[in-house]
């Protein structure tokens, strides 16, 4: 019996321990930290061996796999001598490739491949076709072939998570954009973090099928660096595309393998210029799979996005309460700024990525921005950045306090923005936990006297 040994007993941990545990294999979960509870039912109802807060090296390095959570960098020591041992190190959804039947709609891109996800997912289901939904949104695509196997599989993928492929073959992927994040897992070198989104269509065929943003100066510099045998379909803001898609702002226009769709923008359920680029590329993956125009034009109005990305929480005396705490990066804050045209009151900070804010600067210049409030552990880097161009910056490390104060500095008709451009895991379990305590702190506000 071959033994797979998985580091972190997290969604993608248990799920790929589930998987394995059904197909014969001996199971070793390891987890640095603690394994919650529900976790830890889970194992023993498996019978699934596991250990937590340190890692048994000598256990692990005995394995003939190991599958490690996608947060572990191959840097980490441990892996590091199990790769030098030649012990193969890949990541869940390489393994729970590996038993599924189904074809995939794998999303990548630095912004937007939530949303992009969520929405061909809809679509697709709307439709009627056999679809599930796995990767970073929801339950983990292994524990779910524990259950049962679908058709059609619709994935969020990221980069720490591409890193782990190997066979990995998508039927489908999409590239929605690409800039500067998580430059602090490249070694700061942009080009790595470049060639990591280009690596999933590595294993891509002539006759499967990969869609790229045509505007987008660094996916047009990935494909010249790595270009995939995939047939190539472009998305684009500027100009019609034969196989792709367009908007002049009016309509989308969707062209496949001679078949057209043409769908009113005002159907859509989401609106921004970001949104248009995420519904042209689930639309186009959508009509890959097989969905027909008349289906898109029942599936897009009736789509809701997912929490924490430009989520209205409330008006509270004319005042709009945004939450935006998906935005973990300077380009999602730039799309959520960009939203709206109202004074604001913007919430940000956490664990800067090596970001660089000058693209933000106009957005909040000439009062745009009257408070910037940093919330954080260290906010020297975001307040050095605004410090001429927003009048009144404050920090605090208290969510609560944050609300409070954006509150007493909102007038009617503005609003207040959380749309931190960090990461979260200085003060928060993830952006999750962030957005929802925002939520919670929002809903006990009181209204103003004398408003």
């Amino acid at each position: 019996m071959k033994k797979i040994a998985i580091l972190g007993a997290g969604e993608s941990g248990l799920g790929a321990a589930l998987l394995a545990k059904r197909e014969g294999f001996a199971v070793w979960v390891s987890d640095s930290g603690q394994i919650s509870s529900q976790r830890k039912e889970s194992l023993k109802q498996a019978d699934i061996l596991f250990e937590e807060e340190g890692h048994t090296e000598a256990e692990i390095l005995s394995s003939d796999w190991i599958i490690k959570s996608p947060g572990i960098p191959h840097s980490a020591p441990l892996v590091k001598k199990a790769m030098e041992q030649g012990i193969p190190v890949i990541d869940e959804l390489e393994f729970a490739f590996r038993f599924s039947k189904g074809k995939v709609i794998a999303i990548t891109g630095t912004n937007g491949k939530t949303t992009t996800t969520l929405l061909t997912y809809h679509l697709m289901k709307e439709a009627g076709l056999d679809v599930g939904l796995a990767g970073n949104v929801g339950k983990s695509w292994a524990a779910q072939l524990v259950e049962g196997d679908h058709a059609w599989w619709v994935l969020e993928v990221s980069s720490f998570q591409i890193d782990g492929m190997v066979v990995f073959q998508p039927e489908i992927a999409l590239l929605t954009n690409i800039t500067p994040d998580h430059l602090d897992r490249y070694e700061y070198q942009l080009d790595k973090y470049i060639l990591s989104k280009m690596s999933l269509f590595k294993q891509m065929n002539a006759r499967q099928k990969a869609i790229f943003y045509k505007e987008d100066p660094y996916s047009q510099r990935g494909y010249s660096k790595k270009p995939c045998k995939a047939s190539p379909y472009w998305i684009s803001l500027n100009e019609p595309q034969e196989k792709g898609g367009y908007t002049d702002g009016e309509t989308l226009e969707i062209g496949i393998s001679g078949k057209q769709a043409s769908i009113p923008v005002d159907l859509l359920s989401i609106q921004g210029k970001h949104n248009l680029l995420n519904a042209l590329f689930a639309g186009t993956a959508a009509m890959l799979a097989g969905v027909t125009e008349e289906q898109l034009k029942s599936g897009f109005p009736t789509f809701k996005n997912a929490p924490h990305r430009m989520e209205q929480v409330r008006v509270l005396n004319g005042v709009r309460y945004i939450n935006d705490s998906k935005g973990t990066n300077v380009e999602s804050t730039y799309y959520a700024l960009g939203s709206y045209s109202d004074p604001m009151i913007w919430i940000a900070g956490g664990v800067d990525k090596g970001n660089d804010y000058t693209s933000l600067l106009p957005l909040v210049e000439m009062g745009k921005v009257k408070t910037l409030i940093c919330l954080g552990k260290d906010n020297s880097k975001l307040k050095k950045a605004f410090s001429e161009a927003i009048e009144t910056i404050v920090e605090t490390e208290d969510i609560r306090e944050a609300v409070t104060w954006a509150q007493e500095q909102a007038q009617e008709g503005e609003v207040v923005l959380l749309s931190p451009a960090c990461a979260s895991f200085d003060l928060f379990r993830n952006y999750e936990d962030r957005g929802e305590q925002f939520r919670a702190a929002v809903l006990a506000l009181k209204e103003k006297e004398n408003a």
